[in-house]
């Protein structure tokens, strides 16, 4: 299975009946199409849409519905459209029940890094910053270590910082992390992962949880 679709069916079971979901660009976007009919959610896109729905097909493209990452989507029966302020006052007054965002680092006190990519001219930050700070829950999702072969889970972020301690999941191809008050602890390990591995690919000091779970 592609490393992206693995962690974006784990971050899917985050995802809860009545949920209003902000999904964040890059991998995140995908789990428009991985969200079961059984569940009902609305999908929040910050440049202002409530109610994304899958990814369209050649046929029912609009040039008119995009996602933050200006990326072409459909709008499910009962969406709303709204201008930027609106979308803006629904993130910072706290409606937003979940935002799942993509991550260039995480700290091991939950700090996140995701709006500056080295070495590429980056306009701004975007909405990231609103929600960090005014989503109910924030799950980072992202690949264990960089192109590199490094960690991005971090003692301490080098990159500019989105929000500090403001992660509550982190889910990655290798595992899946909580941040507690008493710090970082594994929950999960992916399948094929192991306890070794991740210690080995993981730079950020973490506690085991005593229900660790394995995936078979």
């Amino acid at each position: 299975m592609d490393v992206r679709q693995k962690i974006i069916q784990r971050a899917a079971l985050e995802i809860k009946d009545g949920m209003n979901v902000n999904l964040g660009i890059g991998i995140p976007t995908l789990l428009a199409n991985e969200i079961p009919p059984s569940i009902n959610v609305l999908l929040q896109s910050e440049n202002g849409l409530l109610g994304i729905g899958p990814y369209p097909t050649p046929a029912e493209v609009d040039p008119d519905l995009i996602n933050a990452g200006k990326e072409t989507v459909t709008a499910v029966p009962g969406a709303a459209f709204f201008d930027s302020a609106e979308s803006f006052a629904m993130i910072r007054g706290g409606h937003i029940d979940l935002a799942i965002l993509g991550g260039m680092e995480v700290s091991e006190t939950g700090d996140l890094a995701n709006w500056m990519i080295p070495g590429k001219m980056v306009k701004g930050m975007g909405g990231a910053m609103d929600l960090v700070n005014g989503a109910k829950k924030v799950v980072v999702v992202m690949e264990h270590v960089n192109k590199h072969g490094e960690s991005k889970v971090k003692q301490i972020c080098t990159l500019p910082l989105t929000g500090k301690n403001v992660v509550h999941c982190l889910i990655t191809d290798l595992a899946v992390f909580e941040f507690t008050s008493s710090g970082m602890v594994l929950i999960e390990l992916v399948d094929g992962a192991t306890l070794e591995e991740v210690r080995e690919k993981t730079e950020a000091s973490f506690t085991v949880s005593p229900q660790l779970l394995i995936h078979q």
